[in-house]
């Protein structure tokens, strides 16, 4: 079999390449929103948050968003935070939230739910634009594990995953699910793969064990704690809690350790350490809005506020990549919310085919 991670990249690499289509990679003047709604709009403003996000660690990113929409609006700010992304698809497509902060798999599946469900923001590279703006999902094995899973040549290879016992996040998670599957299902052609196939394990199935961690933390753990000896969870979730201490990060091969005073639910792991087998860049996550129940003032007021420079340069929002304190967000270079279109994410819609 050929070097499966060359051809998760290919595969990656592809949808990004579809994405920029038609798109300069700058901020685009029409975010989508402005479709028509039914007029029946909220008296406050209710963001849903994923699992990922719902921590008390990022709390104060929450609470800082919160404030200027408050102030942008002049409407009171409720933080609804979830323990199941289901919940938070739900809540956004149905009117129960105006906004959520989701990946693009649920952003996705919103849409579908509800068409006036659509992309308010998404946050940046360093360019500033569109162009760079990714993330990275990692499929990751235990320290001491790493050599099972080696390509003989350096470098690491998936072929040795089937029959393990695999921890994903959420089958609505992109990173966490949908781009880890795809590429499980590029590398073994023969075994005629689903992303249903591989949502269940058995002495049948391709995987032994299928777990779900419930958010990329809690994949994280799963792995740490041996219920799982493979994991698919991103670099983002876990920022706050691990730092790698052999190679860099997002490369293939790079080891991690979890930070000494990583908060739940790490707590007690301190030390533990795990190695990227597996690295594949995907589209950041973007802040979505329901426009039925989110008025035409309120519409352009959040667009307004969320790519103001004052948002923007908020280090509770933004971290500072030399600071010791949590946040939503790295600012790196330029960093900054920009309006995207539903089409940008065509190329996750392309990979929830499979």
């Amino acid at each position: 079999m050929k070097n499966v991670l060359s051809k998760i990249a290919l595969l990656s690499m592809s949808a990004l390449a579809l994405a920029a289509c038609g798109n300069s990679g700058s901020a685009t003047e029409d975010s989508g929103t402005g479709t028509e709604t039914t007029g029946e709009y909220t008296d406050t403003i209710t963001i849903v948050w994923y699992p990922n996000e719902s921590g008390s660690d990022m709390e104060a990113s929450r609470e800082a968003i919160g404030s200027y929409i408050e102030e942008a609006t002049g409407k009171e700010v409720e933080h609804q935070l979830t323990t199941d992304y289901a919940i938070a698809i739900e809540a956004i497509a149905n009117g129960q939230a105006n906004l959520a902060f989701m990946g693009a798999q649920g952003y996705v599946e919103a849409h579908d739910k509800n068409e006036n469900v659509v992309p308010l923001v998404v946050p940046s590279g360093e360019s500033g634009t569109l162009e760079d703006a990714i993330y990275y999902s990692w499929i990751n094995v235990k320290k001491g594990n790493e050599e099972a899973y080696s390509d003989g040549n350096g470098g690491y290879s998936l072929d040795n995953i089937q029959g393990k016992r695999f921890s994903f996040v959420s089958n609505s998670s992109t990173s966490g699910f949908v781009v880890p599957t795809s590429g499980i299902i590029a590398a073994f052609p023969d075994e005629e793969l689903t992303q249903e196939a591989l949502m269940e394990g058995g002495e049948d199935k391709f995987f032994s064990e299928v777990l779900f961690g419930g958010s990329h933390q809690g994949s994280a753990v799963n792995l740490l704690t041996d219920r799982a000896d493979v994991a698919a969870f991103c670099d983002t979730c876990v920022a706050n809690y691990v730092e790698p201490v052999d190679g860099e990060k997002n490369e293939v091969g790079t080891t991690y350790a979890v930070k000494e005073d990583a908060a739940d639910p790490f707590t007690g792991l301190a030390g533990q350490e795990f190695v990227s087998i597996g690295v594949t860049p995907v589209l950041n996550a973007p802040m979505v809005i329901n426009n039925d129940v989110t008025s035409p003032e309120d519409q352009e007021a959040l667009k307004a506020i969320f790519t103001s420079e004052e948002m923007n340069n908020d280090a509770s929002i933004w971290k500072d990549p030399e600071s010791e304190e949590s946040a939503l967000f790295e600012k790196d270079g330029e960093s900054q919310f920009v309006t995207a279109e539903d089409a940008w994410f065509d190329p996750i819609r392309a990979l929830s085919e499979n």
